[in-house]
């Protein structure tokens, strides 16, 4: 791939997972070519591969959306998340180092001020959210792992949970991922494993709750749905 499909790739990418392109929205490739200040063929290169990790989706008639996740594509989601990383977290329990706990710590204490700002800064929660467990993907030296983790679009999904969270719910949140680098520190695996399961099935049901309260935004259709300007 060119530098220009490269960077084209990750902009997108990062609207998407932001929101900033919200679901639904139709990405046509002159107006992401513009976006990003490349030609319309990075562009194209750019939604090959977002199209093949489900960040994008393409109807019969050719054009392509930004998805939006139906009720059971969310439970699957979360479903194959509590799999991955409860054996993630309970490998990380065996080779994590003092080193690598005290960065844990460091991404939950900012998630932790996150959680104490005015209003909640819910984007830096979401980023050192992010960082936490991927760094718990790396301690646990799984290549294949960090893999199958890498192809479960979930990250959009993020952004809406972490919205939905009250602050009892975020300090939970919070909370469990201290008693998680307990766990590390004890090398205990299987209490590990138990804490991650329990984290990610909240976060779940937290985000099936509020989709059940929501309008649902319905079946992506082949016309009429103009783009969210960029910002």
């Amino acid at each position: 791939m060119s530098r220009a499909s490269d960077f084209a790739y990750e902009t997108i990418r990062a609207k998407i997972l932001s929101g900033a392109l919200a679901p639904m929205t139709q990405l046509k490739e002159e107006e992401l070519a513009e976006m990003c200040g490349v030609s319309r063929t990075p562009v194209r290169d750019a939604l090959r591969r977002l199209e093949a990790e489900m960040l994008v989706r393409r109807t019969d008639t050719q054009r392509t959306f930004v998805p939006d996740w139906s009720p059971d594509e969310v439970e699957e989601i979360f479903t194959l998340r509590v799999l991955l990383e409860s054996h993630a977290a309970a490998r990380a329990a065996r080779f994590v180092t003092a080193d690598e706990i005290e960065m844990l710590r460091g991404y939950n204490d900012l998630i932790g001020r996150a959680i104490d700002e005015p209003g909640f800064d819910s984007e830096t929660f979401v980023a050192n959210n992010r960082l936490f467990h991927n760094l718990i993907l790396t301690i646990a030296k799984s290549d294949r792992l960090a893999k199958m983790r890498g192809m479960i679009v979930e990250q959009g999904i993020l952004h809406r949970t972490a919205r939905q969270y009250d602050q009892i719910g975020l300090r939970r949140s919070h909370a469990d991922h201290d008693e998680l680098l307990l766990a590390f520190e004890a090398r205990d695996s299987g209490w590990a494993s138990a804490i991650m399961t329990g984290h990610i099935l909240r976060a779940y049901h937290v985000t099936a709750r509020a989709d059940a309260r929501a309008e649902p935004l319905g079946q992506v259709p082949d016309d009429a749905v103009e783009p969210t300007p960029a910002k």
